[in-house]
């Protein structure tokens, strides 16, 4: 599949069915996560894979819409903000270098068929409790990953001449 059409197909899915995911694309997912850049090639993320089976009350603490926890997997990227790069006005990279990391694995999963939705209002403590973080580690966004069940809802996009400021 080329590029494009990978952007062009990816969506925020909110009904997953329960069908097992493929190890090796699980691991294809991982992968393309450990080739994404960040700030400095520092790499200071961990990436948390939670079977969603006998864990779907602790995953509502988290997050409380049902279809979360539909999916077989339910996946994190963490940060460790105090071995990330900072910018010299002091700006963290923490945030932005797992963003590019859960950016890479919500593509891959879909050039895979497989279906996820980027989570970010989630219950920080109940994340650090539930994953059983220490105090290094960030949990700084969330998706399902599984198959999609259902039709692929009609998207809406801002015009590019909204979303784009030429200084020519």
């Amino acid at each position: 599949m080329e590029f494009i059409n990978v952007i062009e197909r990816r969506y925020s899915v909110r009904s997953y069915r329960p069908d097992p995911v493929e190890p090796e694309k699980i691991q294809q997912v991982l992968e393309t996560a450990r080739l994404a850049p960040t700030a400095c090639n520092l790499q200071e993320f961990k990436i948390i894979v939670m079977k969603t089976a006998n864990r779907r009350e602790e995953l509502k603490r988290i997050y409380p819409r049902d279809w979360f926890s539909e999916a077989p997997y339910v996946l994190c990227v963490c940060s460790i903000p105090e071995k990330c790069w900072v910018r010299r006005d002091n700006k963290n990279y923490s945030d932005v270098d797992a963003a590019i990391v859960m950016d890479h694995i919500i593509l891959a999963a879909t050039s895979l068929d497989l279906g996820t939705c980027w989570i970010g209002a989630f219950d920080a403590q109940a994340a650090r409790e539930v994953l059983g973080l220490d105090d290094t580690m960030e949990p700084v966004v969330f998706t399902p990953l599984g198959y999609v069940q259902g039709a692929v809802p009609n998207r809406v996009k801002k015009p590019l001449s909204d979303l784009v400021i030429n200084l020519d």
